[in-house]
């Protein structure tokens, strides 16, 4: 089982250094990189995922 504090990391890219990265928390999501990121919510990373898998973006 997971502690509250662990986030799972997901590269974007093979190398593993070059590209943004997503990492999920239990509460919130973060996406890119220093100086670039974008922080989602829980429910808004829920209804960015909906739209992908519905390929609605």
């Amino acid at each position: 089982m997971k502690k509250e504090n662990e986030m799972k990391i997901v590269t974007l890219c093979q190398k593993g250094s070059c590209c943004p990265v997503v990492k999920i928390a239990p509460d919130h999501v973060e996406i890119g990189e220093e100086g670039n990121l974008c922080t989602l919510t829980k429910e808004q990373w829920d209804t960015l995922k909906e739209k992908i898998l519905k390929k609605e973006v």
